[in-house]
């Protein structure tokens, strides 16, 4: 006899809901023949009820099983035909997570089981398997849905020009930290420690940018894999996060993490992934919404459905043109938006989410549907503008209101402080704010996401420590990672006790981060690059789980820190000088009566660039004047070796500049005598002085 009175239920909302008295389960599935509903005991190691649910409207399968309370574990066994060749890979004996499950249970272990076909079988996937997956996947949670109190939250709220994004991957930030409990490292309740809020509070970033905490690929146990993900860009799941980064295994860890960063005036914003899953290309694990659907969750190949379409690299793109995938994507951005109160999303390999018939187009449906939204319309909304697919490369391509990774940024920028030819007319775009690119369709300045390093890639010690990748460790004979770094290593490869290099070093790592908090745009910065992190020459460590890439804390001496102090005054100089909070893109044309422009470029003579400048390719130096009506700032570049005797411009009036920031010098305030005035600037060095009216 069953344990729980069934029900009809209802077609809304999709997932399981309670409300009281028990919980309605809501699946969509357009060709599946039978659905059932496997209950568990709290462990889930053993399956103690199974519902057929028989409702079926609009592709939507419901039940409603009264007596049901939160925490109970559940999967899916789906019915239908198992036809490859047609894109069909239905398999009963494969138990499946909620694709709209709020938290999981039990680790993905790598068997023969979790995949739809017999893997030892010479047919591969078209053969079928008839192991139960049950004992070696994850299952699905229920959850109440309680309230949180919220109260007391002071969110930020801060304007994307306002904005200074710090980016890190929750586990290995506190995995070494001397200050968080064992127990909690690597967990969001760690992330929530005092010492690590304090410093980011007094590092002066306003937002934390996190790699993806959906729950993900963990350890991998496949034959040919040696090492861990760690990056977490394989998601298997958009609404529950990653079981190992609950301390607790309470969801209330994210939002008292949240709610403490927002009343320390930091924002959060999720790096999420709904370009492709977990489940990878035909010969991947049956684990969620290949076993549901897979013809309607996947994009598969119009020639033959046996395989995928894949803009991702990945196996498989997520077919965000079917409505039910593309509301299933919508919800889970509003969950994490309007339950967890996340302040902004970066879209990994955006171009695939807005594909039609495999095409990019800015008619997507998906863009269409984030800017409609009322409550997506309130986040910051940030593109990674390129997958692998034709046509992927996307940089500029957005609706307005998006922000988007800007790469020409960051590969102008590194080539230029390496002191190579023909980057000074290109640099001049890149530090406003890159108009090339992004000014049409009255978009805004701020809509170029600047960054100099990110997750990946060399980090700032390695860019300028190392002239090749070093990923021996990860596995794949160092063919992984991009070999284009536009890296230089001043002449020794790797760490060295080398005084002359290290100077070099620390010279231009500090002139590529001042050019970061001194360009218009968006300014995002990779965590521990302010004490000098290094990963090893590693530039692709998404496996390395493990001390190459956990930031090591009690490893910050006292030279390290005061680098840090430095990156703490560059971040304070950016949000001093108000200039960069400026929303629209410069004219090159006098700003108000007084004549001045609003922004004019300056070379050593103490002149306007010529046309013969900006196409001298030997030129390594340049500087602009901003004038807002009530001041002028300028800023000097200067990538060659040696030292450039600057004549500052010669203005009407005869005002004194301050010099505000010497990245060569901590001594950094004192007075220049007025307009015309020659001062030297050292070499790989950046020098910033304003004028008040």
């Amino acid at each position: 006899m069953a344990q729980f009175k069934s029900s009809i239920g209802t077609t809304a909302p999709l997932g399981a809901s309670y409300d009281g008295k028990g919980v309605n389960f809501a699946l969509f599935s357009a060709h599946a023949e039978k659905v059932e509903l496997c209950l568990f005991d709290p462990s889930g190691s053993e399956e103690i009820e199974r519902y057929t649910i028989t409702e079926n409207d609009n592709a939507v399968w419901h039940i409603y099983l009264e007596g049901v309370k939160p925490d109970q574990v559940y999967g899916y066994r789906v019915y239908g035909p198992y036809k490859p060749e047609q894109g069909l890979r239905f398999n009963h004996h494969k138990l499946l997570i909620d694709p709209y499950g709020k938290k999981l249970i039990g680790k993905l272990i790598w068997n023969k089981a979790i995949f739809g076909y017999d893997i030892d079988s010479p047919d591969k996937d078209l053969s079928f398997s008839t192991l139960d997956s049950a004992p070696y996947v994850p299952k699905s949670v229920v959850c109440d849905g309680s309230a949180f109190d919220w109260s007391n939250e002071k969110r930020p709220h801060y304007k994307f020009e306002e904005t200074v994004i710090y980016e890190t991957q929750l586990r290995g930030y506190t995995m070494l930290h001397p200050y968080v409990p064992e127990a909690k490292r690597g967990t969001f309740a760690g992330f929530n420690s005092r010492s690590v809020i304090n410093y980011l509070k007094w590092l002066g970033i306003t937002a934390v940018e996190f790699l993806p905490v959906h729950a993900f690929f963990g350890n991998r146990h496949k034959k040919g894999y040696i090492t861990d993900n760690y990056w977490g860009y394989e998601s298997f799941s958009f609404f529950a996060p990653e079981q190992s980064y609950l301390a607790y295994n309470s969801l209330d860890e994210i939002k008292d993490l949240v709610k403490n960063l927002h009343n320390h005036g930091i924002e959060v914003i999720m790096d999420v992934v709904y370009n492709h899953t977990g489940e990878g290309n035909q010969l991947g694990p049956t684990l969620c919404y290949r076993g549901i659907d897979n013809s309607s969750y996947y994009t598969l190949n119009p020639d033959n459905p046996r395989y995928y379409y894949d803009s991702t690299g990945c196996g498989a793109s997520f077919n965000l043109q079917n409505p039910f995938v593309l509301r299933l994507v919508m919800d889970s951005l509003r969950y994490w938006a309007e339950e967890m109160h996340i302040d902004g999303f970066r879209f990994d390999l955006a171009p695939t989410l807005s594909r039609l018939h495999t095409n990019f187009t800015r008619e997507s449906g998906f863009l269409y549907a984030v800017n409609q939204d009322p409550v997506l319309r309130r986040t910051k909304m940030i593109a990674e503008s390129w997958d692998v697919g034709f046509g992927g490369y996307q940089v500029g391509a957005f609706l307005p209101g998006w922000a988007e990774w800007n790469d020409k940024y960051r590969d102008n920028v590194r080539r230029f402080w390496k002191g190579d030819q023909f980057q000074t007319a290109e640099m001049a775009s890149r530090l406003t704010g890159s108009s090339d690119v992004f000014n049409y369709n009255n978009r805004d300045i701020w809509t170029s996401v600047n960054f100099v390093t990110a997750h990946d890639g060399f980090n700032l010690n390695d860019l300028v420590s190392y002239n090749h990748k070093h990923n021996v460790a990860n596995g794949e004979n160092n063919r992984d990672g991009n070999d284009s770094n536009w890296s230089w290593n001043s002449g020794t490869e790797g760490e060295t006790d080398n005084a002359v290099v290290q100077e070099n070093r620390i010279a231009r790592a500090k002139a590529m981060f001042a050019t970061l908090m001194l360009s218009f745009g968006t300014p995002m910065m990779l965590a521990g690059d302010e004490f000098g992190h290094t990963q090893m020459g590693n530039n692709n460590p998404y496996c390395q789980d493990n001390a190459l890439t956990w930031l090591t804390w009690e490893g910050i001496t006292d030279f390290r820190m005061e680098f840090a102090r430095d990156i703490k005054q560059m971040i304070k100089l950016r949000k001093k000088l108000k200039i960069f909070e400026r929303r629209k893109f410069f004219t090159g044309k006098p700003f108000d009566r007084s004549g001045y422009k609003d922004i004019t470029w300056y070379t050593e003579q103490g002149r306007e660039f010529t046309s013969a400048d900006w196409h001298d390719g030997e030129r390594k130096c340049l500087s602009y004047c901003v004038y807002t009506g009530s001041k002028f700032v300028m800023c000097i570049f200067n990538a060659n070796f040696n030292e450039v005797l600057w004549k500052l411009p010669v203005l009407p009036e005869q005002y004194a500049w301050t010099l505000l920031l010497n990245t060569s010098s901590r001594n950094s305030k004192n007075i220049i005598p007025g307009s015309g005035a020659t001062v030297k600037v050292p070499g790989w060095s950046v020098l910033v002085m304003e004028i008040k009216k």
